[in-house]
């Protein structure tokens, strides 16, 4: 499956909120994300990620390990996912340390997510704050076969129009390239 999805800097959080909460109700859950890779930077260099997830929330705490293949979509480098949930974060660090990735690295990301259907699709819409990095992000996401990505997209920005974001909000950089910007201009 594909991961159709816009990230978006938001300029008014509480309008957006208070929109999103019209349309469901909102979960707020921390995010604890580990990227790996190996020695060298393969999986970087062919634009793959794999992360492990620990997410702390109300209903408990889940960790989930994801990979994510190549981009199929240029513009909103919408990708192939598969992510399986694991029992144990910390056995799972040791597995993939014993398999010889290494953290390229970890940080924390506060979320909101709201799960809704709209346009006759199923949504996730994730409110984003990173601690280390300054403003509001909005994600919007769905699951779909590789030949529903451009009219997934098109669905999506229409949902983020009617939460009032704009195209010119819209944003491909990456949590993880921001968050190793931010740490290498600190003093």
């Amino acid at each position: 499956m594909i991961e159709a999805e816009l990230k978006a800097r938001v300029h008014t959080p509480a309008e957006v909120l208070r929109r999103l909460d019209e349309r469901a109700v909102g979960v707020a859950e921390v995010y604890e994300d580990t990227y790996y890779d190996l020695p060298g930077g393969p999986l970087a260099r062919q634009d793959n990620e794999l992360r492990l997830r620990t997410v702390r929330g109300p209903e408990g705490i889940r960790t989930v390990l994801t990979y994510k293949g190549a981009q199929v979509e240029a513009a909103s480098g919408s990708k192939p996912e598969c992510e399986t949930r694991v029992g144990d974060a910390e056995a799972t660090h040791a597995v993939l340390r014993g398999l010889g990735y290494e953290v390229v690295i970890a940080f924390r990301k506060e979320c909101r997510n709201y799960a809704f259907t709209e346009r006759g699709r199923g949504l996730l819409a994730t409110l984003v704050r990173v601690p280390e990095l300054e403003g509001t992000f909005l994600e919007v996401e769905t699951l779909v076969d590789t030949d529903q990505v451009g009219h997934a997209l098109a669905d999506i920005r229409a949902v983020l129009a009617g939460l009032g974001i704009g195209t010119a909000d819209l944003t491909r950089e990456l949590y993880t390239d921001a968050v190793r910007a931010r740490r290498t201009t600190l003093p």
